[in-house]
């Protein structure tokens, strides 16, 4: 058993959580009891997964996706006040960590996605690592579209939808960033990346590959985020002796 204040603590330095300009709060977003023994985490703190710590005794949640982003209404009603109060009336703590997770050189989304995958990282495109969100290196020897995007689907279990750039031809130079980072496109192929991988797809993309002469893969905002938290729970377990449990709710998107 380890106090909340020291968990909470932990993380935020471990994450540097207050030097990112971010569109929530980073950090504990929802107070519970004052010391844990159990930690959930999960992508999104959605209802079934708030369901599963209360099954589970959870004390602590901590997730990719939590409450109170930027121009959101601020009223607690419907779908936020029953989540809200399912975390109160349970005495269950909440701590969410977004772009510090995505940025976190060994624990966050983009780390984690390119020790999965194995891909050679050499640096972000937007930022000192630790700090940016676009990374990008080598695959660990050159191939063909359709293999890296098998190869993506085999390791995240979920079938990419993938944008050929006509005369590209193979890749080895590659560029990524979780989640709903598709507009980064520009500056990876800009830095000269063959092909940009990334959660989710808009209408522009599609023209903007193929236009531009960069692959793209859109893998999942959900599937190429799981990683990040699964690591800050292990990590969690291993520094403080606490009991760790990753659930992963299905989604599509």
């Amino acid at each position: 058993m380890i106090q909340r204040d020291q968990l909470v603590a932990a993380c935020d330095h471990q994450l540097r959580a207050t030097q990112f300009k971010d569109f929530t709060i980073n950090g504990l977003q929802v107070a519970g009891r004052a010391h844990v023994e159990r930690v959930m985490t999960g992508v999104t703190a959605c209802q079934e997964l708030l369901d599963e710590a209360v099954a589970w005794r959870a004390d602590m949640v901590v997730v990719h996706h939590g409450f109170f982003w930027k121009n959101e209404p601020v009223a607690i009603t419907g779908m936020k006040q029953k989540r809200i109060k399912t975390l109160l009336i349970n005495d269950i703590n909440l701590l969410a960590y977004h772009l510090p997770l995505d940025a976190h050189a060994e624990l966050g989304n983009n780390a984690e996605l390119a020790r999965r995958l194995g891909w050679k990282v050499e640096g972000c495109l937007d930022g000192e690592m630790g700090e940016g969100l676009l990374w990008h290196g080598r695959l660990a020897q050159p191939c063909t579209l359709q293999a890296l995007a098998d190869q993506v689907a085999l390791t995240l279990k979920r079938e990419p939808l993938v944008i050929e750039a006509p005369g590209v031809g193979e890749v080895e130079r590659i560029a990524w960033c979780t989640g709903g980072a598709q507009d980064m496109i520009t500056a990876a192929c800009d830095a000269g990346a063959q092909a940009f991988v990334s959660g989710e797809i808009s209408e522009r993309t599609t023209h903007l590959a193929r236009e531009m002469g960069i692959h793209y893969i859109a893998a999942g905002h959900h599937a190429t985020e799981r990683y990040g938290v699964q690591a800050l729970g292990e990590w969690l377990a291993d520094e403080y002796g606490i009991e760790h449990r990753f659930v992963d709710i299905d989604n599509p998107a």
